[in-house]
């Protein structure tokens, strides 16, 4: 050890001992530490004397004393947070039906709002009662500040029952064209109903026979003294969870989501494939909570003034729950007398023809491409009118999906005839092409290969746009059936032939494993349907006598149904059973029209046409004088 290391140590040792030293008290402030210590051990031994005397003294007493104590405590408390609503910030949660033939709706006591509504005529992927709106993670309820400067909210309190005539009990049932009435009412101060006169928020519930439309008015009557009176408005909060009710976890998660509409009428939503949250800046009339099939909708008295929804994503597991939506409104409110706001839910299908027909474009949740004028027309001016029409006779849905293929096929026959005789003509001329790319091999030559090409093609006049003008006017049917299919409710679990569910994927085998942008099941329509359009691209390649000028596009064309296949495992059965009918009755339109198309006469016309003196338009004419005053030589 060093000099330095042992100095060290000395000093330390010695700044140790000069502080205990310094801090040690001295002998009279021992004394008075001694004696405050005494005095408080006798303080507290008087008073564990004294109270073990009451305890002797008043032994039966002592529980109701304490539990009177706690119970005070928790009334104080309570008076604190809910104000003049403190006696009706506790009671029992108990649970009263309403329901008609389509829908059975549960109303909490606790916080008054509908607990849960189950739609009668469905029923889960899995059998179970199809319920779109559960209570048990839902909140809802209006938020105000009251006199005595409390923050209330109606869902955290106690509603009872009110009746004006006798009481018919916790269940009704409406049926036909009748209407049932049932309401709730909260009392400040108090928690039942003989304080009437004194004010009270109430809530009215109206159903009637068949319909999915529930009217949910709101009243706030005599709440002049009880509600702050710089009230300007009143904030209604709205959380739920969504459930899976479909099969596929996936497709039903990519179409769940928030609609809304403006008081213009523009009906809009969230993304559907990620989280997103919105403030609304203008006046909204409804709010959805949608999923795949069903709908959860608030419509406003007139409109909310300010709107925040959210949409909250989850992962499959157990629970079954898809997103948790989230929305929060804006309700002006006058404090100066009594407030009503007449609003109405939607708990049901999304069904065209019933959501059309309250006329609040409550059908534009249902996509059926709405962004395009020509894709909704063809789905709701042709495809649904023939959907409906079909359905009416209680038919198959297979059955009807045929029928609609063949209808639309016919109707397609003339596009189908100009597309076999310009695919005809570009056979015919096939050889002439190809000595043309013999006798310009270059690729310096690849311009006066393109004149001549299609100076023949004008001679003969053949187009080869001809043959992509028709599949061009296919296209909006092909993408529109894409919309109509999954988002078509009448499909959904309808079963045909081995597909349990037209709506969604059909499973003829279920793999051990997940195979990277396939799936872990073999879908057979999905399966067939490539098969198919891989036959008729190669029969379409056959037909148009395609040369070799771009053998990386016949390679893509062949590709794409392969890529495909993994996107439409997962997707609507009866999608991929339309486009595998499609290809085949496109097979039989082919071979129908070869039958009657003598290629030979086609041929010879083409030969005749080639010898007439070609007219130029007047078009074209004028952009060859413009080119020669600017002095382009068009032999040159």
């Amino acid at each position: 050890m060093s000099k330095q290391n042992i100095l060290g140590l000395v000093v330390i040792m010695a700044l140790l001992i000069g502080y205990s030293l310094y801090m040690t008290p001295s002998k009279d402030e021992m004394l008075a530490a001694k004696h405050k210590a005494d005095s408080i051990a006798y303080v507290r031994h008087a008073d564990s004397i004294v109270i073990a005397a009451q305890a002797m003294a008043h032994k039966a007493m002592t529980d109701s004393t304490v539990i009177v104590k706690k119970d005070t405590a928790s009334t104080l408390k309570t008076s604190a947070k809910f104000g003049a609503f403190a006696a009706a910030s506790t009671g029992e949660n108990k649970f009263y039906t309403i329901e008609n033939e389509v829908i059975k709706l549960k109303i909490s006591a606790r916080g008054g709002f509908v607990y849960s509504a189950q739609l009668k005529n469905y029923q889960t992927y899995d059998t179970l009662p199809l319920i779109i709106y559960r209570g048990d993670s839902t909140t809802f309820g209006f938020e105000f500040n009251t006199e005595d400067l409390k923050t209330v909210n109606t869902g955290n309190l106690y509603f009872h029952p009110y009746f004006p005539g006798p009481n018919p009990g916790d269940s009704l049932f409406v049926k036909g064209s009748d209407s049932l009435q049932f309401a709730l009412r909260v009392y400040p101060a108090v928690t039942d109903s003989t304080s009437a006169g004194k004010g009270y928020i109430e809530y009215v519930y109206t159903l009637k026979g068949k319909e999915y439309m529930l009217g949910f008015s709101v009243h706030y009557v005599g709440m002049k003294e009880i509600v702050a009176q710089n009230t300007q408005d009143v904030l209604l909060t709205w959380n739920t969870d969504l459930y899976r009710q479909e099969k596929s976890f996936k497709n039903e998660l990519i179409q769940s989501t928030i609609y809304y509409m403006d008081n213009t009428g523009d009906v809009n939503y969230l993304n559907e494939t990620k989280d997103e949250k919105e403030r609304l800046t203008t006046a909204v009339k409804w709010v959805s909570f949608k999923d795949q099939f069903f709908s959860a909708t608030l419509i406003a008295p007139d409109k909310f003034s300010s709107t925040d929804i959210e949409t909250v994503a989850r992962t499959e597991n157990k629970d079954r729950v898809l997103k948790t939506m989230r929305a929060s409104f804006s309700l002006p409110y006058n404090p100066a007398g009594d407030q009503a706001y007449n609003m109405q839910w939607y708990f049901g299908p999304n069904q065209y023809k019933i959501l059309r027909s309250y006329k609040l474009n409550l059908e534009r949740q249902i996509p059926l491409g709405w962004s395009f004028f020509l894709l909704q027309w063809i789905n709701r001016y042709a495809v649904l009118l023939v959907f409906n029409w079909l359905e009416s006779f209680n038919i198959n849905y297979g059955i009807i999906i045929l029928i609609l293929t063949i209808l639309l096929k016919i109707v397609l026959f003339p596009i189908a005839w100009k597309t076999y005789i310009s695919s005809a003509k570009m056979r015919i001329l096939k050889p002439e092409v190809e000595e043309i790319n013999a006798k310009y091999p270059k690729k310096e030559d690849a311009m006066k290969k393109q004149q001549a090409t299609m100076t023949l093609y004008k001679k003969a006049g053949a187009n080869p746009m001809a043959g992509c003008v028709p599949m061009l006017l296919q296209f909006p049917i092909l993408i529109a059936l894409f919309r109509f299919f999954p988002a078509s409710i009448e499909l959904r679990q309808q079963s045909f032939l081995w597909a349990h569910d037209l709506s969604s994927y059909d499973s003829v085998l279920n793999l051990p494993f997940t195979i990277p942008f396939y799936g872990a099941h073999v879908s057979l329509f999905c399966l067939l349907m490539t098969i198919s359009t891989i036959m008729y691209t190669k029969m379409n390649n056959d037909m148009m006598g395609s040369t070799n000028q771009m053998p990386g596009m016949k390679t893509m064309m062949y590709l794409m149904p392969i890529m495909f296949l993994g996107f439409f495992n997962s997707y609507s059965s009866g999608l991929s059973y339309y486009y595998m009918l499609a290809n085949l009755f496109t097979f039989a339109q082919m071979f129908i029209i070869r039958r009657f198309v003598n290629e030979d006469k086609l041929h010879a016309r083409i030969q005749e046409n080639k010898k007439k003196v070609i007219v130029k338009s007047g078009f074209q004419k004028r952009l060859e004088d413009m080119a020669k005053k600017q002095g382009y030589n068009a032999k040159k």
